[in-house]
């Protein structure tokens, strides 16, 4: 059974920080692109980062601003959240994207979504 448990999030004022954290268990997590995405009320869910091994990726909104990383150890993923904004605010969820090999050889990904985390930052 698959499950990501998110923690760490709450209220933070502007330009304060926080750090949130994402324990994936169920899955091989060395193999598995593990990203963060939000969902403020009224919006699409978007991507904030993504990390695959030792690369990474960032929405351009918080580029310069928040770090993701990981420690496979652990099967644990972070983002650090520095420099927020209300703009900010959202529910945060952690993604896992697990490869496998379909019968014909092809490499497909399946998405798990943790539970969320509610990020409020006040101006």
């Amino acid at each position: 059974q698959v499950q990501l448990v998110e923690s760490g999030g709450g209220l933070v004022q502007a330009g304060g920080s926080l750090g949130l954290t994402c324990v994936a268990s169920g899955i091989t997590f060395s193999s598995s692109t593990m990203g963060w995405y939000r969902q403020a009320p009224g919006k699409e869910r978007e991507l904030v980062a993504v990390m695959r091994g030792a690369g990474s990726n960032y929405a351009d909104a918080v580029k310069g601003r928040f770090t993701i990383s990981r420690d496979n150890a652990n099967n644990t993923v972070y983002l650090q959240m520095n420099s927020l904004k209300p703009e900010d605010t959202a529910v945060y969820y952690c993604n896992a994207a697990v490869p496998a090999r379909t019968i014909s050889g092809k490499l497909r990904y399946t998405d798990y979504w943790g539970q969320g985390t509610q990020v409020t930052v006040s101006s």
